[in-house]
């Protein structure tokens, strides 16, 4: 580069830099009048989200207007806010997932807003994992997983598996609400585990979750959950502008059904004109380089398809409109 160049060129930066360090000043300066006017150190400013007086859950309004519902949902609102990667993520990825598990929740009696307890339990990464051993979009730990139907050993791990896993929280949530008749009870149980809750609604008198004093992680919990439903329901309103093109798009498949073993997943990829990595990818319950099945059972394999495997923006579909501005 010419050294004159060069010298316009970090000229220009430097414009740049300090025009955009003056913005959110002028902009204030339009809005607020000298009096009130903010006295930032930093070029930019951050404000608290309005805590909603009451949001809804399957139907059923909850009055946040007291002090202490009202401040640890202000707690979860802006963690959602100011999570910027994290948040923008969610909404990525939720446009890939939603459209898969809205339907298994309806088929099977849960309310729609179970989603987010999906959101807030792995984040929407299906190969999540947490230091105790749950795994999967819905989290379910090993002997958890097994009670509810699901097979978990070193070979096939279908807590990875989206479809059956999400069927198995559907079971788990029927069943806990036989035993509480309240959804957000419901959801607590799912934290801290049925018998915990029983216990402490029993000890404390209480008659719902959100009255009980339980560790900070459970406490959380359901306020969490409300949270990202009112985030991700409404993330422009918190600061959250993507285009259509931004979002993840569901990824075509076929599927391949096989009742035999087979013993090298790699040459299996190949066969079918992918790699072993993009087959661990659409199948990551896939646990090991060859699938054992010394049953028989009947197994469905995802192969993602040539045109599928390649991001055209121009055909990515919004799930939800509020997600996009475009």
């Amino acid at each position: 580069m010419k050294k004159q160049t060069k010298i316009n060129y970090i000229l220009t930066l430097i414009s740049v830099f300090c025009i955009g360090a003056t913005i959110p000043t002028l902009i204030g300066s339009s809005h607020v009048n000298e009096q009130h006017s903010a006295k930032s150190e930093v070029p930019y400013c951050v404000t608290s989200p309005t805590v909603p007086t009451q949001v809804t859950f399957d139907g059923t309004t909850i009055d946040l207007r007291r002090y202490d519902r009202r401040e640890r949902m202000d707690r979860e609102m802006m963690a959602f806010t100011y999570m910027h990667s994290t948040t923008m993520l969610l909404i990525k990825r939720a446009n890939r997932y939603f459209p898969i598990v809205e339907p298994i929740l309806k088929a099977n009696g849960i309310p729609d807003d179970f989603k987010y307890l999906m959101v807030i339990e792995s984040n929407l990464n299906n190969i999540a994992r947490s230091p105790a051993g749950a795994a999967g979009l819905w989290q379910f730990m090993p002997a958890t997983g097994r009670e509810f139907g699901l097979e978990v050993n070193d070979n096939v791990d279908e807590r990875y598996n989206i479809e059956k896993a999400t069927v198995a929280a559907c079971k788990y949530f029927k069943q806990a609400y036989d035993k509480y008749g309240d959804w957000l009870t419901v959801s607590a149980a799912y934290n801290a585990g049925q018998a915990r809750i029983s216990s402490q609604l029993d000890k404390q008198l209480a008659s719902h979750a959100m009255d009980l004093w339980l560790v900070e992680e459970t406490s959380r919990y359901m306020f969490r959950l409300l949270a990202a439903k009112e985030i991700l329901s409404n993330p422009q309103r918190y600061g959250f502008l993507l285009k259509r093109e931004h979002l993840y798009p569901a990824i075509p498949y076929k599927k391949v059904t096989v009742s035999t073993s087979i013993d090298n997943l790699s040459d299996f990829a190949k066969q079918q004109g992918i790699t072993y990595a993009q087959l661990r990818d659409a199948n990551p319950w896939l646990r090991d380089t060859s699938l054992k099945n010394k049953t028989s059972k009947t197994y469905v394999l995802h192969i993602p398809t040539q045109e599928g495997m390649y991001y055209n923006p121009q055909k990515t579909v919004a799930y939800n409109k509020n997600w996009v501005i475009d």
